[in-house]
C-alpha cells in the first residue's frame, strides 16, 4: 500500500494554519510526492476562522477537496465543532487543549492527542506566535507522513524572507510538539 495521508488544518485567522499546511506541503514536495494545498480564509481573516487542506500521495491525487479527512489538526474551538465530525472513523486528530473543550475530543471513534499547544509555544518565549508548528510537531510525530527532519530543513523555503530569522524558533517549536508527551 503506497503512503496517502489529508488533512484539514483550521483555527482562528492569525494562528498560522496556512503556514501550517504550507510547511506540511513542501516537506511531502521535497521528499518527491504528489501534495495539494488549499487554503481556506474566513472572511475578517485575523481573528475569523481559517482551514486548508494538505494531501499528501505517492500516487497521483484525484481531487483535493476532502469531505471525510483522515486527519486534522484543530488549534480552537470553533475548529473541533465544525470538522471533529467530518474526521474518517480511526481517524488521527491533534487538538489544542488550550483552546478547545477536551471533554468533547472523541477518544474512541478517534485517535486523538490533546496538547496544550499555547502553553508550549509561551515557554518557548513566542506568545503563542509558535502554535501552530507545535501542533504540526504533534501531528508529524503521530501520523509520520514526513520526517521531522524534512519539515525543519523546509522551513527556509516556507516562511518568507522577511521572517528568516524566526526560522530558529519555528523549528524549535516543531521539535517542542514532536517530543511532547502527555
Amino acid at each position: 500500500m503506497s503512503a496517502y495521508l489529508d488533512v484539514i488544518i483550521a483555527g482562528f485567522g492569525g494562528q498560522g494554519v496556512m503556514l501550517a499546511g504550507n510547511l506540511l506541503a513542501h516537506a511531502g514536495m521535497d521528499l518527491g510526492l504528489n501534495v495539494t494545498f488549499i487554503p481556506i480564509y474566513g472572511p475578517e481573516m485575523r481573528g475569523g476562522t481559517a482551514n486548508c487542506t494538505v494531501v499528501i500521495s505517492e500516487e497521483e491525487i484525484g481531487s483535493p477537496i476532502i469531505r471525510r479527512p483522515k486527519s486534522a489538526i484543530i488549534l480552537n474551538q470553533p475548529s473541533l465543532d465544525k470538522f471533529q465530525p467530518r474526521i474518517e472513523d480511526g481517524g488521527t486528530q491533534i487538538v489544542n487543549s488550550s483552546l478547545a473543550d477536551v471533554s468533547l475530543v472523541e477518544n474512541e471513534r478517534l485517535r486523538s492527542l490533546c496538547i496544550p499547544a499555547d502553553e508550549i509555544a509561551e515557554k518557548l518565549r513566542s506568545r503563542r506566535r509558535l502554535t501552530n508548528m507545535v501542533a504540526l510537531g504533534a501531528f508529524i510525530r503521530a501520523t509520520g507522513i514526513v520526517p521531522l527532519e524534512k519539515a525543519v530543513a523546509v522551513l527556509s523555503k516556507t516562511i518568507s524572507g522577511h521572517y528568516t530569522g524566526l526560522i530558529p524558533q519555528n523549528a524549535e517549536a516543531l521539535k517542542a510538539g514532536y517530543n511532547y508527551t502527555p
